[in-house]
């Protein structure tokens, strides 16, 4: 068993004050006795197309990454970085979750594979993920100390066949962050995080922004642990905050013993 931290951000395009915030809010959960934490999706850079290529960073390199590292590595606790805007080889620009060991080592990353390219009833209106970053191709689960973690990035919560994917690669418990709209938030977000702890029979810990981040962008917060039955374990609804609970893998274990959805499957993940 684990204790296990959300942190609930409002983020804007400064990474500075995004991370004096961060800092805090993991100070207070390591305090509380936190091994890892979760933070929400552009928790670093949280703006525009020109924002996030400003700040960009090639993976292993750059102020952003060097700040999380030493974070992780003083606190003595695993950090996972739910998005920050990293440059590839090849010069674009991906959305990328990081994944910090206590020791401030980056263990791994995940490349968001969903574009959110839609059309929201909000100020907003069209949202185009694309025009920004390239999406990722490759599933990733990493092994720690406290559970095979799997790897997914808000819009790709939508997608079952990523999270089929997730548990048959082994994982016990899969991360969402996010920075759900709120009107996209308020229909779906918690129906669709407790069907894929349901289904995959996983615990889902999803960190989300809350608030009003410039004229027509709002997120609808409501981060949330949920246990691989599908309750709603632990939530903070409204406002910046900090969650904590406790991440039992034998409650797992003896969910898929009594109701083996994996022996008992007649699809396969590739099934078309």
């Amino acid at each position: 068993m684990a204790k296990v931290g959300i942190v609930q951000m409002n983020s804007g395009a400064d990474p500075e004050t995004n991370l004096k915030h961060l800092k805090l809010k993991l100070k207070g959960l390591q305090l509380q006795g936190a091994k890892l934490v979760l933070t929400p999706e552009n928790c670093l850079v949280f703006g525009s197309r020109s924002d996030y290529e400003r700040h960009a960073e090639p993976l292993g390199e750059g102020p952003l990454q060097s700040a999380i590292s030493q974070m992780a590595r003083q606190l003595g606790i695993w950090v996972l970085i739910g998005s920050m805007p990293i440059r590839q080889p090849d010069g674009a620009i991906t959305t990328t979750a990081l994944v910090f060991d206590d020791q401030g080592e980056c263990r791994e990353h995940y490349n968001k594979i969903h574009m959110f390219d839609v059309e929201v009833e909000d100020q907003h209106h069209s949202y185009r993920e694309s025009d920004t970053f390239k999406p990722g191709s490759d599933i990733k689960v990493i092994a720690t100390p406290y559970g095979n973690i799997g790897l997914s990035i808000c819009y790709d919560v939508r997608f079952p066949q990523l999270y089929a994917a997730l548990r048959e690669q082994g994982a016990d418990i899969i991360v969402v962050p996010a920075a759900f709209t709120k009107v996209t938030g308020k229909a779906h977000w918690e129906l669709l995080l407790r069907a894929r702890a349901v289904e995959t029979q996983c615990w889902v810990i999803a960190a989300a922004q809350w608030g009003e981040h410039n004229e027509s962008r709002e997120t609808w917060g409501h981060s949330m642990i949920v246990d691989p039955w599908g309750q709603v374990v632990a939530c903070q609804q409204q406002g910046t905050g900090v969650l904590l609970a406790d991440v039992d893998l034998e409650l797992s274990q003896a969910i898929r013993t009594n109701m083996p959805l994996v022996q008992h499957t007649r699809f396969g993940v590739h099934q078309r």
